[in-house]
């Protein structure tokens, strides 16, 4: 080419729980059946939507009107209805402009990191989800600045490694929380979110905060809303559908703008957001206007409460079959559908392996481990090829620890029960050689 086409910042695109499909689809060639425990979609968990869901949704397809462009910023009865719930919890007031629509958070997350200055960096939690540290570390053209979450302290935030990374980073201007956190599964307490803010406030920093999964909590756990915590900072939550509804086809999120009227500069960045949907046209209609419609039924809370007693029950069931594996760190989990296993420190080495009866199979694992990799992924390829479970490395979500990522979806219990004791046969299996 002319001039270099690709940026510095391209390199820092990935995306393991996707890039795990391809690895497990060539085995799935050679006649492995697969339980895909990469990535959190319910609906291919069968989790089945109550009919009175798809009934709305069916009533407005039959409508003109849902197949028209919408406003930029998305519809407006769905809006007034979103602001109402966020001004209900008492804390941070908003407008219906205060809310903007994306085709997703995938959309949302690329667009706040495209439009930050190159030489700001939001800090993010570690284990990171991918979406967020990818297009970050890309706006930045380098590796992603986070905070530690602590395995043997419940997953929680180290807030003194928080601090002292905002402290002598000048150029940090943002801080992300994900809560509930995904992959750990962790919910972050009240007087930990308080100590944020007034991180936040210290340093003149404003707030993201991904809430995708805000409403799906469980065993006894609550999730705090940034807009109940954030007093005058200003800040961003991320909030869709995908997840709660569940709808992840739907392609349909949105962000919330808290206290725009404190600091101008953040005020023009939320404009930004806008006007960058704006030169889109617009997102998604459909899934915007079936919104109220299904959140605000009277049937809904009754149905997600179920949903994630369910999810809390299936917790309990992997946490019987893999806490009792001495070489694991395992915490319990209390939100979103997601856990994270640790192995103990030096507990994996690069001479171990699973016994693999196809030829052809065991030849592909090993072409794939002979190449320099970090051990936690060569034990989910060993995994894969041995017992045909899907997981996600741990050092794929810009962590120096050594585990995975499975997630709690799979309703059907007698399958759930099964993968999770390949997984532990796996493990026990693999230290032991």
């Amino acid at each position: 080419m002319r001039q270099k086409l690709l940026s510095e910042g391209a390199k820092e695109l990935s995306y393991e729980i996707r890039e795990i499909v391809k690895k497990a689809e060539q085995l799935k060639k050679l006649g492995l059946e697969i339980s895909w425990e990469n990535i959190g979609d319910p609906i291919q968990k069968h989790h089945k939507l109550p009919d009175w869901i798809k009934n709305i949704i069916a009533d407005l397809v039959q409508q003109d009107d849902v197949y028209s462009y919408c406003p930029s910023k998305g519809m407006l009865e769905t809006r007034e209805f979103l602001a109402r719930q966020t001004n209900a919890m008492g804390g941070a007031q908003i407008t219906p402009d205060d809310i903007c629509f994306f085709n997703g958070l995938g959309d949302a997350i690329g667009k706040v990191y495209q439009y930050i200055t190159d030489t700001s960096r939001v800090i993010g939690p570690s284990p990171a989800y991918s979406t967020h540290s990818s297009a970050e570390a890309a706006h930045a053209n380098h590796e992603p600045l986070t905070y530690k979450l602590d395995p043997d302290n419940k997953w929680y935030p180290d807030l003194d490694d928080l601090y002292n990374k905002v402290k002598y980073n000048p150029n940090v201007v943002g801080i992300l929380i994900i809560n509930p956190d995904n992959p750990t599964g962790m919910v972050y307490p009240l007087e930990t979110l308080k100590r944020i803010v007034e991180i936040a406030k210290e340093f003149k920093l404003f707030l993201v905060a991904d809430e995708i999964y805000l409403n799906i909590t469980y065993n006894g756990a609550r999730a705090y809303s940034l807009a109940e915590i954030i007093e005058d900072v200003p800040g961003i939550s991320m909030k869709g559908i995908s997840k709660e509804l569940p709808w992840p086809g739907s392609r349909c999120g949105w962000m919330e703008y808290y206290n725009r009227d404190k600091d101008e500069d953040f005020n023009r960045f939320c404009q930004a957001l806008d006007n960058a949907k704006m030169i889109e046209v617009c997102s998604t209609k459909l899934p915007q206007i079936a919104i109220p419609k299904i959140f605000g039924d009277p049937r809904f809370r009754k149905y997600r409460e179920q949903t994630n007693q369910n999810i809390g029950r299936r917790s309990k069931i992997i946490a019987d079959i893999l806490h009792t594996v001495p070489a694991l760190t395992f915490n319990e989990t209390f939100g979103a559908f997601y856990n994270t296993i640790i192995f103990r420190k030096g507990t994996l080495k690069p001479h171990q392996k699973i016994n693999i009866g196809n030829a052809q199979i065991r030849s592909l694992v090993e072409s794939w481990v002979a190449q320099p990799i970090p051990l936690d992924k060569r034990f989910v390829y060993y995994l894969l090829g041995a017992k045909g479970v899907c997981v996600v490395p741990i050092s794929s979500f810009c962590s120096e620890l050594e585990g995975f990522r499975v997630t709690l979806l799979e309703e059907d219990e007698k399958i759930l029960v099964r993968t999770f004791t390949a997984i532990r046969d796996g493990i026990v299996e693999y230290l032991a050689s």
